[in-house]
């Protein structure tokens, strides 16, 4: 629902911006787009999701040594909101190609529910353990915009690149637990809009994760045995990012 409703905002304003864009009206800091390089901060929220690969049937060792075949599913059941705040350095390239370095600090959540379908409750359907795992990232996105001519007081553009992101979070008595380090594409539309004391750039970017997120080696180090098949039911995980950005420049 609320990637719904950002979406529909984004697309809103772009169908404002349709309506103003019939005739010519007086520019605000026609000389901003010049400047060879320049700073600012932003400041949006995102959504956090995560693919998980499931093993489905596997062998663990009980606490009494025996062997026992279980059958555990896990999935992100939700899409929790967060935060997320940084600075900005752009360099202009040519009138219609800007390259950004942007250093941010991502705030969020993510929920996973475990489904043990072997040990079922008195109703038949599979006990369920759950796990909150608190986000924190530290990212320098560099992005390649490549924008419209301006027109009036706004300016639409595309946004693509590449963003290494570092995990901060993680407890080692977690069922599932992320790697320190990953990397994401990224791809987005926005629009610059002039206005009498700064340029404001609303943001709508789709990030997607390059690599196995998932810290396959976290089951080795849990002291509850009964964790292990929970942590060994996924043996892979791509996490993505929704991202609704305002920059101020």
């Amino acid at each position: 629902m609320m990637i719904r409703a950002s979406l529909t905002t984004l697309l809103w304003a772009f169908s404002i911006l349709s309506l103003f864009s019939q005739s010519r009206t007086v520019e605000n800091r026609p000389y901003i787009d010049l400047r060879q390089f320049h700073f600012g901060v932003h400041v949006g929220t995102h959504f956090q999701d995560i693919e998980l690969v499931n093993v489905g049937p596997q062998v663990v060792q009980m606490e009494d040594g025996t062997m026992a075949e279980k059958h555990v599913s896990c999935d992100q059941d939700r899409w929790d909101n967060g935060f997320n705040v940084g600075v900005l350095g752009e360099l202009r390239l040519n009138t219609n190609l800007q390259l950004r370095i942007a250093p941010t600090m991502y705030f969020g959540n993510r929920h996973f529910t475990f489904r043990n379908h072997t040990d079922v409750d008195i109703n038949g359907k599979p006990t369920e353990e759950h796990q909150d795992m608190k986000t924190a990232y530290i990212s320098n996105a560099i992005d390649l915009i490549i924008a419209a001519p301006r027109f009036n007081n706004h300016r639409p553009y595309f946004v693509t690149g590449l963003n290494p992101m570092i995990n901060l979070s993680g407890r080692d008595n977690d069922y599932l637990k992320l790697k320190r380090y990953d990397l994401y594409a990224q791809l987005g539309v926005g629009c610059d809009f002039y206005l009498p004391f700064f340029k404001l750039r609303p943001e709508l970017k789709f990030m997607y994760s390059l690599t196995n997120a998932l810290d396959t080696d976290h089951a080795n180090h849990l002291r509850n045995r009964n964790m292990v098949m929970y942590t060994n039911s996924v043996n892979k995980a791509r996490t993505k990012i929704i991202a609704l950005t305002f920059y101020f420049e």
